[in-house]
């Protein structure tokens, strides 16, 4: 699992990024570089992470779920995805 400091400052980050989301889509717009430079370098989308919402594991994560592979086997052998199941053949 993530550091929780890790986790809070992913939040963080999402908080300003939809905060300044608005006024950074008027400003690349406008062409104004000089005041985009001026925002918070975390309010910018590109510093996002993809992380598992459970755990917080950065790698493998699978967008449709939102967690991590690790965490989507295990909520899958214990059934708690509906219509998911481990393949055997």
């Amino acid at each position: 699992m993530a550091k929780e400091s890790v986790k809070a400052r992913q939040r963080k980050r999402e908080v300003l990024v939809a905060k300044f989301a608005e006024k950074r889509a008027a400003l690349k717009a406008a062409g104004d570089y000089a005041a985009l430079d001026q925002l918070p370098r975390n309010a910018s989308p590109v510093r996002l992470r993809n992380r598992c919402q459970l755990t917080g594991r950065p790698r493998a994560y699978s967008r449709y779920f939102g967690i991590s592979r690790i965490a989507l086997r295990d909520m899958a052998l214990n059934g708690t995805i509906p219509g998911l199941k481990k393949a055997s053949w």
